[in-house]
Protein backbone atom coordinates (compact mmCIF):
# COMPACT_ATOMS: atom_id res chain seq x y z
CA UNK A 1 0.00 0.00 0.00
CA UNK A 2 1.47 3.53 -1.12
CA UNK A 3 2.06 6.46 1.24
CA UNK A 4 -0.78 8.06 -0.30
CA UNK A 5 -3.62 5.58 0.41
CA UNK A 6 -2.74 5.46 4.51
CA UNK A 7 -3.89 9.03 5.18
CA UNK A 8 -7.52 9.36 6.92
CA UNK A 9 -10.72 10.81 5.48
CA UNK A 10 -9.86 13.72 7.68
CA UNK A 11 -6.20 14.28 6.20
CA UNK A 12 -7.33 13.29 2.99
CA UNK A 13 -10.51 16.39 3.27
CA UNK A 14 -8.20 19.15 5.02
CA UNK A 15 -5.32 18.65 2.17
CA UNK A 16 -7.36 19.29 -0.49
CA UNK A 17 -9.28 22.59 1.17
CA UNK A 18 -5.72 23.56 1.47
CA UNK A 19 -4.65 23.00 -1.70
CA UNK A 20 -7.76 25.18 -3.21
CA UNK A 21 -6.56 27.79 -1.39
CA UNK A 22 -3.16 27.79 -3.05
CA UNK A 23 -4.50 27.04 -6.07
CA UNK A 24 -6.27 30.40 -6.60
CA UNK A 25 -4.76 32.64 -8.72
CA UNK A 26 -1.84 30.83 -9.56
CA UNK A 27 -0.54 30.03 -12.80
CA UNK A 28 0.81 26.62 -12.51
CA UNK A 29 1.73 24.16 -9.77
CA UNK A 30 5.04 21.40 -10.69
CA UNK A 31 4.15 18.78 -9.48
CA UNK A 32 0.36 19.55 -8.20
CA UNK A 33 0.44 16.05 -7.01
CA UNK A 34 3.99 16.06 -5.24
CA UNK A 35 2.07 19.41 -2.86
CA UNK A 36 -0.98 17.66 -2.20
CA UNK A 37 1.19 14.95 -1.23
CA UNK A 38 3.41 17.18 0.90
CA UNK A 39 0.20 18.43 2.76
CA UNK A 40 -1.39 15.53 3.94
CA UNK A 41 2.14 15.08 5.44
CA UNK A 42 2.40 18.02 7.05
CA UNK A 43 -1.40 18.08 8.43
CA UNK A 44 -0.42 14.53 9.33
CA UNK A 45 2.74 15.02 11.39
CA UNK A 46 1.62 18.08 12.72
CA UNK A 47 4.74 19.47 10.91
CA UNK A 48 4.44 22.60 8.95
CA UNK A 49 6.07 22.89 5.57
CA UNK A 50 8.98 25.38 4.62
CA UNK A 51 7.54 27.81 2.02
CA UNK A 52 10.71 29.63 0.22
CA UNK A 53 10.58 33.03 -1.26
CA UNK A 54 13.64 34.90 -2.90
CA UNK A 55 13.75 38.37 -3.54
CA UNK A 56 16.25 40.28 -4.60
CA UNK A 57 17.35 43.99 -3.03
CA UNK A 58 17.95 45.23 -6.40
CA UNK A 59 15.74 48.31 -5.49
CA UNK A 60 14.69 49.91 -2.03
CA UNK A 61 11.51 50.19 -2.13
CA UNK A 62 8.59 46.59 -2.83
CA UNK A 63 6.19 47.66 -5.68
CA UNK A 64 2.33 45.48 -5.98
CA UNK A 65 3.95 43.49 -7.90
CA UNK A 66 6.33 42.29 -5.34
CA UNK A 67 3.17 41.98 -3.28
CA UNK A 68 1.73 39.12 -5.54
CA UNK A 69 3.97 36.02 -4.23
CA UNK A 70 4.16 37.72 -0.65
CA UNK A 71 0.16 37.44 -0.17
CA UNK A 72 0.43 33.66 -1.39
CA UNK A 73 2.93 33.27 1.18
CA UNK A 74 0.13 34.84 3.68
CA UNK A 75 -1.97 32.18 2.30
CA UNK A 76 0.43 29.29 3.42
CA UNK A 77 1.00 31.01 6.79
CA UNK A 78 -2.70 31.00 7.31
CA UNK A 79 -2.86 27.27 6.43
CA UNK A 80 -0.30 26.50 9.26
CA UNK A 81 2.94 26.74 7.24
CA UNK A 82 6.44 28.63 7.58
CA UNK A 83 7.98 31.36 5.65
CA UNK A 84 11.16 31.70 4.64
CA UNK A 85 11.92 35.41 2.68
CA UNK A 86 15.01 35.01 1.35
CA UNK A 87 16.43 38.32 0.76
CA UNK A 88 19.50 37.39 -1.63
CA UNK A 89 21.72 40.29 -0.89
CA UNK A 90 24.63 38.31 -2.80
CA UNK A 91 22.76 36.92 -5.92
CA UNK A 92 21.61 40.95 -6.04
CA UNK A 93 24.82 41.62 -6.33
CA UNK A 94 25.16 39.08 -10.21
CA UNK A 95 22.01 40.35 -11.16
CA UNK A 96 19.14 38.36 -12.00
CA UNK A 97 19.32 38.27 -16.04
CA UNK A 98 15.60 36.60 -16.36
CA UNK A 99 13.84 38.92 -18.87
CA UNK A 100 16.77 41.14 -19.42
CA UNK A 101 18.52 41.31 -23.05
CA UNK A 102 21.27 42.95 -21.88
CA UNK A 103 23.79 42.27 -18.82
CA UNK A 104 22.78 43.53 -15.76
CA UNK A 105 25.23 46.09 -13.52
CA UNK A 106 26.01 45.19 -10.61
CA UNK A 107 24.81 46.46 -7.06
CA UNK A 108 27.45 47.68 -4.96
CA UNK A 109 27.40 45.57 -1.51
CA UNK A 110 26.09 49.24 0.49
CA UNK A 111 24.10 49.35 -1.97
CA UNK A 112 22.24 45.79 -1.34
CA UNK A 113 22.48 46.01 2.24
CA UNK A 114 20.50 49.12 2.46
CA UNK A 115 17.49 47.97 0.34
CA UNK A 116 18.23 44.68 2.18
CA UNK A 117 16.91 46.42 5.07
CA UNK A 118 14.36 48.13 3.46
CA UNK A 119 12.67 44.75 2.03
CA UNK A 120 12.96 43.17 5.65
CA UNK A 121 11.14 46.25 6.64
CA UNK A 122 8.41 46.31 4.13
CA UNK A 123 7.64 42.66 4.16
CA UNK A 124 5.85 42.79 7.57
CA UNK A 125 3.08 44.81 6.18
CA UNK A 126 1.64 42.01 4.59
CA UNK A 127 3.39 38.93 6.73
CA UNK A 128 3.03 37.28 10.44
CA UNK A 129 6.55 38.18 11.80
CA UNK A 130 6.22 35.51 14.07
CA UNK A 131 5.36 32.59 11.05
CA UNK A 132 8.50 34.25 9.50
CA UNK A 133 12.06 34.13 8.75
CA UNK A 134 14.32 36.18 7.11
CA UNK A 135 16.99 34.87 6.04
CA UNK A 136 20.20 36.47 3.37
CA UNK A 137 21.87 33.84 1.09
CA UNK A 138 25.19 35.62 2.19
CA UNK A 139 24.88 33.57 5.33
CA UNK A 140 26.15 30.56 2.96
CA UNK A 141 27.63 31.66 -0.32
CA UNK A 142 30.15 33.68 1.73
CA UNK A 143 31.93 30.47 2.43
CA UNK A 144 31.55 28.97 -0.94
CA UNK A 145 34.91 28.03 -2.11
CA UNK A 146 35.68 27.68 -5.75
CA UNK A 147 36.04 23.74 -5.80
CA UNK A 148 32.09 24.43 -4.46
CA UNK A 149 31.24 26.64 -7.17
CA UNK A 150 32.72 24.51 -10.08
CA UNK A 151 31.11 21.68 -8.43
CA UNK A 152 27.80 23.62 -8.88
CA UNK A 153 28.63 24.21 -12.53
CA UNK A 154 29.44 20.75 -13.14
CA UNK A 155 25.24 20.12 -12.87
CA UNK A 156 24.29 21.99 -15.59
CA UNK A 157 25.70 22.75 -19.34
CA UNK A 158 25.29 25.36 -21.58
CA UNK A 159 22.99 23.87 -23.95
CA UNK A 160 20.78 23.78 -20.99
CA UNK A 161 21.48 26.88 -19.68
CA UNK A 162 20.80 28.31 -23.86
CA UNK A 163 17.21 26.51 -23.12
CA UNK A 164 16.41 29.77 -20.99
CA UNK A 165 14.10 32.14 -23.24
CA UNK A 166 15.93 35.68 -22.35
CA UNK A 167 19.56 33.42 -22.51
CA UNK A 168 18.58 31.94 -25.80
CA UNK A 169 17.10 35.43 -27.76
CA UNK A 170 20.50 37.07 -26.48
CA UNK A 171 22.75 34.21 -28.15
CA UNK A 172 20.55 34.12 -31.41
CA UNK A 173 20.34 37.84 -31.51
CA UNK A 174 24.55 38.42 -31.13
CA UNK A 175 24.03 39.82 -27.73
CA UNK A 176 26.96 39.30 -25.14
CA UNK A 177 26.03 36.92 -22.25
CA UNK A 178 28.66 37.26 -19.48
CA UNK A 179 29.19 34.31 -17.71
CA UNK A 180 28.58 35.54 -14.25
CA UNK A 181 25.24 35.40 -15.72
CA UNK A 182 24.71 31.86 -15.88
CA UNK A 183 25.39 31.49 -12.06
CA UNK A 184 22.67 33.45 -11.32
CA UNK A 185 19.96 30.34 -11.83
CA UNK A 186 22.67 27.79 -10.22
CA UNK A 187 22.99 30.53 -6.89
CA UNK A 188 19.60 30.42 -6.70
CA UNK A 189 18.22 26.98 -6.85
CA UNK A 190 21.56 26.54 -4.02
CA UNK A 191 19.75 28.45 -1.77
CA UNK A 192 16.49 25.90 -1.78
CA UNK A 193 19.36 23.24 -1.15
CA UNK A 194 20.59 25.29 2.04
CA UNK A 195 16.99 26.15 3.10
CA UNK A 196 16.11 22.43 2.12
CA UNK A 197 13.22 23.49 1.42
CA UNK A 198 9.37 22.36 0.99
CA UNK A 199 7.88 24.56 -1.72
CA UNK A 200 9.27 27.79 -3.57
CA UNK A 201 6.98 30.60 -4.81
CA UNK A 202 7.98 32.56 -7.83
CA UNK A 203 6.54 34.32 -10.81
CA UNK A 204 6.03 32.36 -14.00
CA UNK A 205 9.08 34.27 -15.12
CA UNK A 206 11.70 32.24 -13.20
CA UNK A 207 10.61 28.94 -14.25
CA UNK A 208 13.70 27.47 -15.16
CA UNK A 209 15.51 28.90 -11.96
CA UNK A 210 12.44 27.46 -9.96
CA UNK A 211 13.04 23.68 -11.46
CA UNK A 212 17.03 24.30 -11.06
CA UNK A 213 16.08 24.15 -7.78
CA UNK A 214 14.34 21.03 -7.76
CA UNK A 215 17.07 18.94 -9.53
CA UNK A 216 20.01 20.00 -7.59
CA UNK A 217 17.94 19.16 -4.40
CA UNK A 218 17.76 16.09 -5.70
CA UNK A 219 21.53 16.14 -6.47
CA UNK A 220 21.92 16.66 -2.50
CA UNK A 221 19.75 14.28 -1.65
CA UNK A 222 17.12 15.81 -0.79
CA UNK A 223 13.35 15.89 -1.65
CA UNK A 224 12.72 18.19 -4.68
CA UNK A 225 10.73 20.72 -3.61
CA UNK A 226 6.80 22.05 -5.45
CA UNK A 227 6.79 24.87 -7.24
CA UNK A 228 3.98 26.93 -7.29
CA UNK A 229 4.32 30.04 -10.16
CA UNK A 230 2.16 33.08 -10.13
CA UNK A 231 1.19 35.14 -13.44
CA UNK A 232 3.29 38.39 -13.28
CA UNK A 233 1.05 42.06 -12.89
CA UNK A 234 1.31 44.13 -14.85
CA UNK A 235 1.52 48.18 -14.60
CA UNK A 236 -0.61 51.13 -15.02
CA UNK A 237 0.33 50.87 -18.55
CA UNK A 238 -1.83 47.53 -18.99
CA UNK A 239 0.79 46.38 -21.09
CA UNK A 240 4.28 45.55 -19.82
CA UNK A 241 5.02 43.68 -16.03
CA UNK A 242 5.09 46.39 -12.83
CA UNK A 243 9.09 47.64 -12.92
CA UNK A 244 10.26 50.89 -11.34
CA UNK A 245 12.14 51.18 -14.09
CA UNK A 246 9.54 51.42 -16.35
CA UNK A 247 7.55 53.95 -14.39
CA UNK A 248 4.50 51.78 -14.40
CA UNK A 249 4.48 50.65 -11.05
CA UNK A 250 2.19 51.37 -7.83
CA UNK A 251 4.84 51.48 -4.66
CA UNK A 252 3.70 50.30 -1.34
CA UNK A 253 5.66 52.95 0.58
CA UNK A 254 3.98 55.74 -2.07
CA UNK A 255 1.75 57.94 -0.11
CA UNK A 256 -1.60 57.27 0.14
CA UNK A 257 -3.20 59.57 -2.10
CA UNK A 258 -0.42 58.00 -4.87
CA UNK A 259 -1.78 54.42 -4.28
CA UNK A 260 -5.01 55.50 -4.41
CA UNK A 261 -5.00 57.13 -7.75
CA UNK A 262 -2.88 55.42 -9.36
CA UNK A 263 -4.78 51.81 -8.59
CA UNK A 264 -7.95 54.39 -10.14
CA UNK A 265 -6.36 54.62 -13.05
CA UNK A 266 -6.48 50.85 -14.11
CA UNK A 267 -8.07 49.92 -16.99
CA UNK A 268 -11.10 47.83 -15.72
CA UNK A 269 -9.97 44.45 -17.19
CA UNK A 270 -6.30 45.32 -15.05
CA UNK A 271 -8.36 46.13 -11.81
CA UNK A 272 -10.21 42.26 -12.27
CA UNK A 273 -6.68 40.81 -12.92
CA UNK A 274 -5.65 43.16 -9.23
CA UNK A 275 -8.19 41.61 -7.41
CA UNK A 276 -7.37 38.06 -8.21
CA UNK A 277 -3.83 38.09 -7.42
CA UNK A 278 -4.13 40.71 -4.95
CA UNK A 279 -7.22 40.15 -2.76
CA UNK A 280 -9.14 36.75 -1.90
CA UNK A 281 -12.73 38.63 -2.92
CA UNK A 282 -15.07 36.88 -4.96
CA UNK A 283 -13.93 37.52 -8.50
CA UNK A 284 -17.59 37.15 -9.74
CA UNK A 285 -19.58 38.82 -6.80
CA UNK A 286 -16.93 41.75 -7.82
CA UNK A 287 -17.85 41.64 -11.66
CA UNK A 288 -21.50 42.17 -10.40
CA UNK A 289 -20.52 45.52 -8.81
CA UNK A 290 -20.46 48.89 -10.64
CA UNK A 291 -16.97 48.96 -12.64
CA UNK A 292 -16.20 52.57 -10.77
CA UNK A 293 -17.32 50.95 -7.24
CA UNK A 294 -15.05 48.10 -7.58
CA UNK A 295 -12.52 50.09 -8.25
CA UNK A 296 -13.06 52.23 -5.19
CA UNK A 297 -13.35 49.52 -3.40
CA UNK A 298 -9.90 47.55 -4.17
CA UNK A 299 -8.43 50.64 -4.23
CA UNK A 300 -9.52 51.44 -0.44
CA UNK A 301 -8.63 47.87 0.19
CA UNK A 302 -4.53 48.50 -0.62
CA UNK A 303 -4.12 51.94 0.95
CA UNK A 304 -5.75 50.32 4.06
CA UNK A 305 -3.45 47.18 3.48
CA UNK A 306 -0.03 49.62 3.75
CA UNK A 307 -2.00 52.56 5.60
CA UNK A 308 -5.16 52.11 7.98
CA UNK A 309 -8.71 51.76 7.55
CA UNK A 310 -8.96 55.80 8.86
CA UNK A 311 -6.64 57.02 5.66
CA UNK A 312 -8.33 54.97 3.16
CA UNK A 313 -11.43 55.92 4.39
CA UNK A 314 -9.97 59.47 3.65
CA UNK A 315 -9.10 58.76 0.05
CA UNK A 316 -12.11 57.83 -0.72
CA UNK A 317 -13.70 60.72 0.59
CA UNK A 318 -10.95 63.11 -1.31
CA UNK A 319 -11.64 60.82 -4.76
CA UNK A 320 -15.31 61.50 -4.43
CA UNK A 321 -15.11 64.97 -3.66
CA UNK A 322 -12.77 65.71 -6.46
CA UNK A 323 -14.34 63.49 -9.43
CA UNK A 324 -17.95 63.34 -8.84
CA UNK A 325 -18.49 66.01 -7.85
CA UNK A 326 -15.20 67.98 -10.13
CA UNK A 327 -14.09 69.69 -7.13
CA UNK A 328 -9.97 70.48 -6.90
CA UNK A 329 -8.33 69.20 -4.09
CA UNK A 330 -6.82 71.32 -1.26
CA UNK A 331 -3.21 69.97 -1.09
CA UNK A 332 -2.11 70.25 -4.75
CA UNK A 333 1.32 72.04 -5.24
CA UNK A 334 1.01 75.20 -5.73
CA UNK A 335 3.78 77.08 -8.39
CA UNK A 336 4.97 80.82 -8.70
CA UNK A 337 5.43 81.41 -12.72
CA UNK A 338 7.65 84.79 -12.66
CA UNK A 339 8.15 84.38 -16.46
CA UNK A 340 6.51 83.11 -19.78
CA UNK A 341 7.37 79.15 -19.66
CA UNK A 342 6.27 76.19 -22.28
CA UNK A 343 3.25 74.25 -21.00
CA UNK A 344 4.99 70.88 -22.14
CA UNK A 345 8.53 72.29 -20.30
CA UNK A 346 6.05 73.42 -17.19
CA UNK A 347 4.17 69.81 -17.13
CA UNK A 348 7.78 67.88 -17.05
CA UNK A 349 9.60 70.08 -14.75
CA UNK A 350 7.40 68.91 -12.34
CA UNK A 351 6.79 65.46 -13.17
CA UNK A 352 3.20 64.97 -14.04
CA UNK A 353 4.33 62.89 -16.72
CA UNK A 354 7.33 60.98 -17.72
CA UNK A 355 8.42 61.83 -21.05
CA UNK A 356 7.58 64.87 -23.51
CA UNK A 357 5.86 63.06 -25.42
CA UNK A 358 3.50 61.47 -22.65
CA UNK A 359 2.69 65.04 -22.23
CA UNK A 360 2.09 65.57 -26.03
CA UNK A 361 -0.05 62.53 -26.18
CA UNK A 362 -2.58 63.84 -22.87
CA UNK A 363 -3.02 67.22 -25.11
CA UNK A 364 -4.02 65.82 -28.34
CA UNK A 365 -6.19 63.30 -26.57
CA UNK A 366 -7.77 66.06 -24.57
CA UNK A 367 -6.15 65.33 -21.35
CA UNK A 368 -5.22 68.74 -20.47
CA UNK A 369 -7.03 71.59 -18.89
CA UNK A 370 -6.09 75.03 -17.55
CA UNK A 371 -8.71 76.88 -15.66
CA UNK A 372 -11.70 74.20 -16.80
CA UNK A 373 -10.56 74.87 -20.21
CA UNK A 374 -9.15 72.06 -23.05
CA UNK A 375 -5.71 72.70 -23.91
CA UNK A 376 -5.50 72.08 -27.69
CA UNK A 377 -2.01 73.73 -28.36
CA UNK A 378 0.50 71.70 -27.40
CA UNK A 379 3.21 74.34 -28.15
CA UNK A 380 0.98 76.61 -25.65
CA UNK A 381 3.36 79.23 -23.55
CA UNK A 382 1.66 80.24 -20.49
CA UNK A 383 2.32 83.83 -18.64
CA UNK A 384 2.35 85.17 -15.40
CA UNK A 385 -1.38 86.10 -14.31
CA UNK A 386 -2.55 87.98 -11.38
CA UNK A 387 -5.18 85.35 -11.32
CA UNK A 388 -4.74 81.83 -10.16
CA UNK A 389 -4.95 79.17 -12.87
CA UNK A 390 -5.22 75.60 -12.05
CA UNK A 391 -3.57 73.42 -14.60
CA UNK A 392 -4.69 69.80 -14.59
CA UNK A 393 -2.88 66.50 -16.24
CA UNK A 394 -4.53 63.50 -17.08
CA UNK A 395 -7.30 62.71 -14.36
CA UNK A 396 -5.27 63.25 -10.91
CA UNK A 397 -2.48 65.50 -11.55
CA UNK A 398 -2.71 69.27 -10.25
CA UNK A 399 -0.98 72.85 -10.13
CA UNK A 400 -2.23 75.79 -8.71
CA UNK A 401 -0.29 78.03 -10.86
CA UNK A 402 0.23 82.10 -9.25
Amino acid sequence: MSEAQTFSTEVEDKAQEQLAAIKKGTAEIIPEENLLLQLKNSINSKKPLKIKFGADPSRPDLHLGHTVPIEKLKTFQELGHKVLFLIGDFTAQIGDPTGKNETRPSLTTEEVKVNSQTYADQVFKILTPRLTQIVFNSQWTDDLKIKDVINLCSQMTVARMLERDDFSKRYKSGQSICIHEFLYPLMQAYDSVQLNADVEIGGTDQKFNLLLGRDLQRYFKQKPQSVVMLPLLEGTDGIQKMSKSLGNDIGITESSKDIFGKVMSLSDQLMYKYYQLLTNEDLEKVKAMHPRDAKINIAQTLVQRFYDSEIAAKEVENFKNQFSQKKVPDDIPVVKINNNIALLDLILEHKLVASKSEARRLVKQGGVQLSGQKVIDENLVISPNKAEQILKVGKRRFLKLV
